[in-house]
């Protein structure tokens, strides 16, 4: 009996945990089944999709600056600052330069006239002359002196010398005589530069001398060097004073031309500082005759010097040659009174036939290169003797004409035209060296009209005439001071507008390539210029010039340079006008897909975490 009761409770446990268990199942399906798909998940979303999204995302964030450095554009560093500080200093403070002058009575005395000749007072009414043509003629012209000067006064006396602003040793002229021209000029030349050289020889003086000559008055003539003077019997001081100070003013100071500079436009020199001075003998019609120069024996003897002495103002090279079959465009007629064919200053425009006068075949000049034409024309059997008519009616001296920055032309008449009879071959014929002489001494009058000095032995001014000693260089020491000073100035001028220029211009795109070289160029010029201002506010006008020179060239080539030129215009609208057509749409679609990615993420975290926060509730 025992075992049969305990037989039923052993029965009962099991059938009672299989029905808990199966209870318990029964419930969590039921909690499992509320869960709303829409709005909440059980399980943690996958990293996986935006893992690879982001990747492809960021492989294309990577690669921007790899793509922006294929492109970039490599700017040297220009210094922007000095470039505008040299060009507005130029513009707004014209370069002055120093001059010294120095005036020396000589056969004066000065204990006469109760003191009249004393250096002092003569040199203050010196001064105040000198200061009424200044003003007259623009005192703060770029390229002059202006008010910046000095003067000294000596009066020399038997070689009792009042000598207070200068080194001068009285007596060192007290042999002086005025007989010839030339040897006075060597002579002041070796007695001025031993005595008076504390200014580096740039010292320019005027000598008046009492009692020399025939009472017919006072005759003043200028030097190949840098010194004047004036001579003549029972000379008055005073009256003396007026022709020194135009002689300082209007010939030391402007080179004898009424405005005291060279205008620009009007600068026979290249932006690379060289010119090609280019002769052609052109024979008409060379059935008649043709001539031929010995222009090797011209250049060795005639041309060197005046190349040698302009070398600091430009870089000069020659050549020559020999044309034949070209006429003039213009017309002649002939005419009886003065025996010959004449072409009058009307016809110049049309003289020059450019379609037969083939003259621009240098080789040696360069993109910049200024090229200046001399032309010798000689002319068929048929219009010679040739001849040109000025307005007043007289027949031209040199027979000859000038256009500017161009060059000139001489029409020269052999004198085989007078004796040719039209008939047998034509003859070659060799200038004459006295007629190739004669025919440079003309070129070399229009060479000096082109560099805008006088082509004439004569100054005519408000107080006298004064001769000027022409120079075998073919320009006097005191011109070619006049030069330098003013292509100095225009130098200068050129360099500070073009590198203000180039500053201007390289700012305004960003995108524009600016190579090693141009840096160099632009430093070197603005070095150049500085040390051209250096030398002319100390006087030295062949450095100064040779200086400023280098200086335009430098700043002409760093604006000019070809990788500026060529890519001007390629900005950043240009870049992205052609790279957006191949990354633009993919990497939109990338950006997009990594956006719609990370809202859908989040989206499927914030469904987990609201199913955590009810299951959380529900326990």
């Amino acid at each position: 009996m025992a075992e049969i009761a305990e037989s039923p409770s052993t029965t009962e446990h099991p059938l009672g945990t299989v029905g808990a268990s199966r209870s318990k199942a029964s419930s969590s399906a039921l909690r499992e089944s509320d869960v709303d798909p829409k709005t909440m998940r059980t399980t943690t979303p996958g990293l996986k999709r935006l893992f690879l999204t982001f990747s492809v995302l960021l492989s294309f964030l990577l690669g921007f600056p790899f793509l922006w450095k294929t492109v970039e554009i490599y700017r040297s560093p220009l210094p922007f600052g000095d470039m505008d500080a040299l060009s507005k200093q130029i513009e707004s403070s014209p370069l002055q330069f120093p001059c010294h002058f120095q005036s020396v009575f000589l056969n004066f005395d000065s204990r006469s006239s109760g003191g009249i000749l004393d250096p002092r007072e003569l040199r203050s009414s010196i001064l105040s002359e000198m200061t009424k043509l200044t003003s007259q003629t623009l005192e703060r012209q770029c390229g002059s002196c202006g008010e910046n000067f000095t003067l000294s006064v000596v009066v020399d006396s038997d070689g009792n010398g009042l000598t207070p602003n200068c080194s001068y040793k009285c007596g060192a002229l007290g042999a002086l005589n005025l007989g010839d021209g030339e040897a006075v000029d060597e002579a002041l030349r070796s007695a001025l530069d031993e005595s008076c050289s504390d200014y580096g020889g740039k010292l320019y003086t005027v000598v008046v001398v009492n009692g020399d000559g025939a009472g017919e008055g006072p005759k003043a003539l200028v030097g190949k060097h840098r010194h004047g003077w004036i001579s003549g019997r029972e000379l008055d001081a005073e009256a003396m004073i007026g022709r020194m100070a135009e002689m300082f003013v209007k010939i030391f100071m402007n080179g004898g031309r009424e405005d005291g500079a060279i205008h620009g436009e009007f600068m026979p020199v290249g932006a690379d500082g060289r010119v090609v001075l280019s002769f052609s003998l052109l024979n008409a019609n060379p059935d008649d005759w043709f001539y031929d120069w010995d222009f090797q024996k011209l250049d060795d003897t005639l041309l060197n010097p005046v190349i040698e002495a302009l070398k600091p103002i430009a870089n000069i090279s020659v050549e020559s040659q020999v044309l034949y079959h070209t006429p003039k465009s213009s017309f002649s007629y002939w005419d009886e009174s003065l025996g010959s064919y004449i072409f009058s200053t009307k016809d110049l425009p049309f003289f020059v036939n450019s379609n037969e006068w083939h003259l621009d075949t240098s080789v040696a000049a360069g993109g910049r290169t200024k090229i200046l034409q001399f032309v010798v024309y000689v002319p068929s059997a048929n219009e010679c003797p040739l001849s040109l008519q000025l307005p007043s009616g007289e027949i031209s001296k040199t027979n000859g004409f000038i256009s500017p920055m161009w060059g000139g032309v001489m029409v020269w008449n052999p004198q085989s035209c007078i004796k040719y009879s039209g008939s047998g071959p034509p003859a070659r014929l060799l200038m004459h060296p006295d007629d190739l002489h004669r025919i440079f001494e003309v070129l070399m009058g229009q060479l000096r009209q082109l560099f805008g000095l006088k082509s004439d032995s004569i100054y005519v001014g408000a107080a006298g005439a004064y001769k000027l000693l022409p120079s075998e260089k073919g320009f006097t020491e005191w011109e070619l001071d006049v030069l330098s000073r003013q292509h100095t100035c225009f130098n200068l001028h050129s360099s500070g507008t073009t590198l203000g220029s180039l500053s201007r211009l390289v700012q305004s795109l960003p995108r524009m390539i600016i190579k090693d070289e141009i840096g160099k160029q632009v430093k070197f010029s603005l070095e150049a210029a500085q040390l051209a201002q250096t030398n002319a506010s100390v006087g030295l006008y062949e450095a100064s010039a040779a200086s400023s020179r280098q200086a335009r060239s430098l700043a002409e080539d760093a604006f000019f340079h070809p990788s500026i030129m060529s890519v001007s215009y390629f900005s950043f609208e240009h870049c992205f006008a052609v790279y957006s057509p191949f990354f633009l749409p993919v990497s939109l679609h990338v950006l997009l897909a990594a956006l719609r990615e990370w809202r859908r993420y989040k989206q499927e975290k914030a469904k987990y975490v609201r199913w955590k926060v009810k299951q959380v509730k529900a326990a």
